[in-house]
């Protein structure tokens, strides 16, 4: 998971503490490392650092520079490549001037396209998607960079939401599948790209439109302009469902849907099909399990309480490097209202189950509130399937899903009953056409079995 966010000033202005608020905007899509890369006196400059936005990267530093076009990144990545060589964008000065490269996806032919660089002398400095491209482009140094970067684009296979900088130009681009979200917006001559809306509404921009699968839109001194990759698979979109369950913003549109609205519509439809009769209240996991809490609770008739409070300065659970942080990290970060809980019946609604250790945790919490009976209701289908496009599910084996049938997790989670949405109700939700859709994580149908 990775959070982009790009902009050009058609009017010279100086944006990178415009692209800084932007990523604040999108920590929720990676707590572990950011950065921010610029174009200056026909070099590449940056600022990069570990954790947190605020930790890793000094504002002040950015308020002296009057860059009018800069990208940058905040990152979720496994402990393993959580090392500052590794932290994006990846810059470098080539033959055809600076270039700066922030991903979000994951290249599944990697192996294979290092292998063929390291075979025509590439040195590889990290482990990042990134620095392929580069070396890509680098390798067609007789090219202008755009094509270049068109040329390496091509060869990619699996996921990518990418922002470039180039000397004289912005560049967004999307996979031809369209797995990853990635916006365009604008205020007063200033063009943003972003991996969500809601970081178009910090900056004030107001969204034009989604980058379109395959697509490649070019922000230069004359406005924007689109080319295509992969023309032929441009009408096979595969977006990803996982944005809308847990992934993305409740303020984002993405390719044209309220993740608000289908995260609620998910809510409603749980409680069709799991209603908890007598139920004395209904409350959801913050904060992506609050919204379908909210649809359960309307659905259902039940009175919806904020019955579990989080604490703002902990980051999200499922995205922390290592299974005991994340034990640890739920604790700290999740506290129900005893008062709300004692002596009721209570529906609790979470987004999903990956690994159960949120669950667990929080129901035991709950029921030593003194919780006459405790129901978890999940608003996705189970998580049976390791992401191949991006999301750090890792190893099918950690899946609760996976490990133990519905009986068995629900007694391991210690709740009086368990169930979760089905995949129809899920698309339903959502909005968007089945074939639209990528729901490889509940269903195992990966893109190259569709």
């Amino acid at each position: 998971m990775s959070g982009i966010f790009g902009a050009y000033s058609t009017t010279n202005k100086p944006v990178l503490e415009e692209v800084y608020l932007g990523l604040y905007a999108l920590q929720h899509r990676g707590q572990e490392s950011a950065g921010i890369a610029w174009a200056e006196d026909g070099h590449v400059a940056s600022v990069r650092g570990m954790g947190l936005l605020h930790n890793a990267i000094d504002q002040q530093r950015l308020a002296g520079e009057s860059a009018n076009c800069a990208i940058g990144h905040v990152r979720y990545v496994p402990l393993e490549s959580s090392q500052l060589h590794n932290v994006l964008p990846i810059c470098a000065n080539y033959a055809r001037g600076p270039v700066a490269i922030a991903h979000d996806g994951l290249v599944t032919n990697l192996a294979e396209l290092t292998r063929q660089l390291e075979q025509r002398g590439a040195i590889f400095q990290s482990s990042t998607n990134s620095e392929a491209i580069l070396h890509m482009m680098a390798q067609k140094s007789h090219m202008q960079p755009i094509d270049a970067l068109v040329d390496a684009l091509k060869k990619l296979e699996g996921s990518y939401a990418i922002a470039v900088l180039l000397e004289d130009s912005l560049v967004a681009a999307r996979d031809p599948y369209g797995f990853k979200p990635l916006v365009i917006g604008e205020r007063d001559g200033t063009y943003y790209a972003a991996s969500e809306s809601c970081a178009l509404d910090i900056v004030g921009a107001k969204l034009l439109r989604d980058v379109e699968p395959g697509e490649i839109v070019v922000i230069g001194a004359k406005g924007m302009k689109s080319l295509r990759v992969r023309q032929e698979r441009c009408g096979r979109c595969m977006h990803c469902s996982f944005e809308y369950v847990y992934t993305a913003r409740p303020d984002s549109i993405i390719d044209g849907r309220s993740v608000y609205e289908a995260r609620k519509e998910m809510g409603r439809r749980l409680a069709r099909k799991s209603p908890c009769g007598g139920a004395d209240l209904a409350a959801g996991m913050p904060d992506s399990g609050t919204i379908s809490a909210i649809g359960y609770a309307q659905a259902a008739g039940t009175p919806f309480e904020m019955g579990v409070v989080r604490n703002r300065y902990v980051g999200r659970t499922f995205i922390q490097p290592t299974q005991k942080v994340r034990e640890l990290g739920v604790k700290i970060k999740l506290n129900p209202i005893a008062e709300i809980f004692k002596d009721k019946r209570a529906v609790i609604v979470d987004d999903s189950i990956v690994r159960g250790t949120t669950a667990e945790r929080i129901v035991s919490m709950i029921r030593n509130c003194g919780a006459a009976e405790v129901h978890l209701r999940i608003a996705s289908p189970p998580v049976l399937h390791p992401c191949r496009y991006g999301i750090d599910t890792r190893k099918e084996e950690t899946l609760a899903a996976v490990r133990m049938t519905l009986d068995e997790l629900c007694r391991k989670v210690g709740a009086d009953s368990l169930d979760y949405l089905t995949e129809e109700d899920l698309i339903a939700a959502i909005g968007l056409p089945e074939d639209k859709l990528c729901t490889a994580c509940f269903t195992g149908k990966y893109l190259e079995e569709r």
